[in-house]
């Protein structure tokens, strides 16, 4: 299937480009300014002509950049550089002419007529050329970064899988010889999770389905460990259609009940909590130390905690983050990540 190309300009439309825009016309300006004005005292009256005169340019030329948008969007990249290119130097040509037939050009840039329009044209061609060049290499970093972000997002999800696969399958393997009925439920049950958490490759997920997904996985180790396992819910008013990789907050209980919950001869208890705090979206899943030979807790190569805190980097950004140590002599793993919903 023929991908979509995308154009390497960006939205000229947006406020963000636009203001972007004014900012660098206006750094121009004063540079020209600097360069042409034979006394400091001339300085603000030609730097006030100079950027009334370059945001005419950029603004008439951003905004035919914005009116073609999806015109130059179904283009080549270089067939599209090349007409922006163009349409610049016509900007140039049309603001030059229009200004020479407002005013005097002496009282513009204290030229003549000729030698105000190649200049423009001359400094709007180079001008141009350098700018949609590194527009063009600023596509090329963006769309590098964004193929290496989901090809180690994609590395990383498949790393958690074969760990989830193998902790599940054991669960069954140990009560087959004295529980075999109540094996055969966790099968059934283990079906539905990993008919879950094995769709869609390479898609987000939602909270709510990770909530439930960490449910059933629950419901599982329930069923083997009996009343040792103690689960304790502290839910806020989270958004359920939030967006969130798969397969991130039922890790984390899965490690807590490996290490918290099943050495201890009397079991102990996992609290899973969530928040959602100025558009941050907190959980958290703490549990009990358990007193094993003379050690706390069992040893881990902390592989699981450092994929969930990768894809979350690679998920969200710098906006997500990781948090681990003890709580009220409680072990605990805390994750924040900001609220972005999908579609419904």
């Amino acid at each position: 299937m023929e991908m979509e190309q995308k154009s390497f300009l960006p939205d000229f439309c947006g406020v963000r480009a636009v203001l972007a825009v004014v900012v660098s016309s206006a750094v121009l300006a004063m540079v020209i300014a600097l360069a042409s004005a034979e006394r400091l005292s001339e300085l603000w009256s030609d730097f006030s002509m100079v950027a009334l005169y370059v945001l005419w340019i950029a603004l008439a030329s951003a905004g035919m950049l914005c009116l073609l948008r999806h015109w130059l969007a179904g283009m080549s990249h270089a067939r599209a550089g090349l007409l922006a290119w163009g349409m610049v130097l016509l900007v140039c040509m049309a603001v030059a002419e229009t200004a020479a037939w407002l005013m005097p050009v002496e009282l513009v840039a204290g030229i003549g007529h000729l030698d105000l329009l190649v200049r423009t044209l001359g400094i709007g061609a180079i001008l141009a050329a350098l700018i949609l060049r590194y527009l063009y290499e600023y596509h090329l970093q963006k769309q590098r970064e964004r193929a290496e972000d989901q090809a180690r997002y994609l590395a990383l999800q498949a790393r958690i899988r074969p760990h989830f696969l193998f902790n599940s399958l054991n669960t069954v393997i140990s009560l087959i010889p004295g529980q075999p009925e109540k094996a055969q439920r966790i099968l059934h049950d283990l079906s539905d999770l990993f008919r879950a958490s094995l769709g869609g490759e390479g898609q987000g997920s939602t909270l709510v389905r990770e909530l439930e997904l960490t449910r059933q996985y629950i419901e599982v180790e329930k069923l083997r460990l009996g009343e040792r396992l103690r689960v304790t819910w502290d839910l806020g008013e989270l958004p359920g259609l939030a967006a969130m990789p798969p397969l991130l907050l039922q890790p984390l209980v899965e490690n807590a009940v490996y290490h918290g919950i099943e050495p201890a001869v009397e079991g102990g208890e996992v609290r899973i909590y969530g928040r959602l705090r100025k558009n941050l979206i907190v959980l958290s899943v703490s549990n009990s130390l358990p007193q094993v030979s003379g050690k706390r807790e069992r040893p881990g190569n902390r592989m699981a905690l450092e994929n969930i805190c990768q894809r979350l980097r690679v998920f969200f950004g710098e906006a997500a983050g990781m948090h681990t140590g003890l709580v009220e002599d409680q072990y605990q793993v805390r994750i924040w990540f900001p609220r972005k919903e999908v579609p419904a």
